[in-house]
């Protein structure tokens, strides 16, 4: 007699396409960095690379439980390219970004995430790191001020949420009761700074206690939970419960940039921590809900191969930058932006 095996539910609402779709999210954002990597060894890449290996799971998972068709919008830092995929970034935009190509997004302007797309809904990040919390403070409330019932989302790492600029950004945040998640990565070090030596909280979800926001800890390396957790904090921000700080465990597993040997770490820390990958880890589970089989996956990743092959292709044949267009753009002497293409 054959031994019936049941399989069993996703714990989730979410939908067996939506699973889907996650899969080829983190395969795509771990896949493009892959190749942005490959490419800055061919001297093609212009700046540094800033690598989410290991962390891709709770960028997408968190941006996924937005609305983008609802005026949503995403604020990433430098290792949270898969939120801005989820928000409808395309490969042969990030590639001709980090090429400095003339017909990338800021035209050569600036390098790797750093640029905006407000129809799609994302704001690139900037260097001056907390500074977007209260930036995003801003946007939500001039949403409010027009009637939409839109949710924004901005990210922030360990060490940046000890700047000024992020205890001012979620203190005006949390008295005016926004519609902000504030998504608190804490990979373990602040460059090479470990958490514990730059604040003395016992988690970083504890400092929203001291702003009278919600706050709630999760797995960032469990792709599921980490989305359960930041559907939470949207539902409440868009039913009007204000800001919700949501720290996500996790770890990178790459140093701080592409020049960075991460030395600083502990080997058995980094073993550790490779052995909890959160895409591995998801694609297992969709593997278990009976969500995809192992040659649904394999079509994913053929699926993100050939789409970054001709995205490849075709940044590379983008033209650089015209030199009497560098002035196009930005501010004058007076004052006044100029706005010429």
């Amino acid at each position: 007699m054959t031994e019936q095996v049941t399989a069993v539910a996703p714990p989730t609402s979410l939908t067996h396409e939506e699973l889907r779709q996650i899969a080829y999210f983190l395969r795509l954002t771990r896949s493009l960095e892959e190749r942005i990597v490959s490419l800055f060894r061919q001297s093609k890449v212009i700046g540094g690379i800033y690598r989410s290996l290991g962390q891709e799971g709770e960028s997408i998972a968190s941006a996924f439980a937005l609305d983008f068709s609802r005026g949503d919008v995403v604020a990433p830092l430098i290792r949270n390219m898969g939120s801005m995929i989820v928000a409808g970034a395309t490969p042969v935009e990030i590639l001709r970004q980090y090429m400095a190509k003339g017909d990338g997004p800021s035209r050569g302007r600036d390098l790797n995430i750093h640029f905006t797309d407000l129809e799609k809904g994302y704001i690139g990040p900037i260097s001056m790191l907390g500074d977007m919390v209260p930036v995003m403070a801003g946007i939500v409330l001039a949403g409010r001020m027009k009637k939409k019932n839109l949710v924004g989302m901005v990210y922030i790492g360990d060490g940046a949420s000890s700047t000024g600029a992020f205890a001012e950004g979620i203190n005006f945040a949390t008295v005016q009761r926004l519609p902000l998640v504030i998504v608190i990565e804490d990979n373990g070090y602040a460059y090479s700074t470990p958490t514990y030596r730059q604040t003395a909280a016992r988690t970083l979800a504890d400092k929203a206690v001291g702003y009278g926001c919600a706050g709630e800890t999760v797995d960032g390396n469990d792709v599921l939970a980490t989305h359960e957790a930041a559907k939470r904090a949207v539902d409440r921000a868009r039913s009007g419960g204000g800001v919700t700080l949501l720290e996500v465990k996790t770890f990178r597993m790459k140093g701080h940039a592409e020049h960075d040997n991460q030395s600083y770490v502990p080997k058995e820390v980094i073993d550790e921590w490779g052995q909890r990958d959160p895409i591995e880890k998801f694609e297992r589970q969709l593997i278990e809900w009976n969500v995809a089989t192992t040659d649904d996956l394999a079509g994913i990743q053929k699926r993100v191969k050939q789409e970054l092959d001709a995205a490849v292709t075709e940044a590379e044949s983008s033209p650089m930058p015209k030199p009497e267009e560098a002035l196009l753009g930005v501010y004058h002497g007076d004052g006044f932006w100029e706005r010429r293409s």
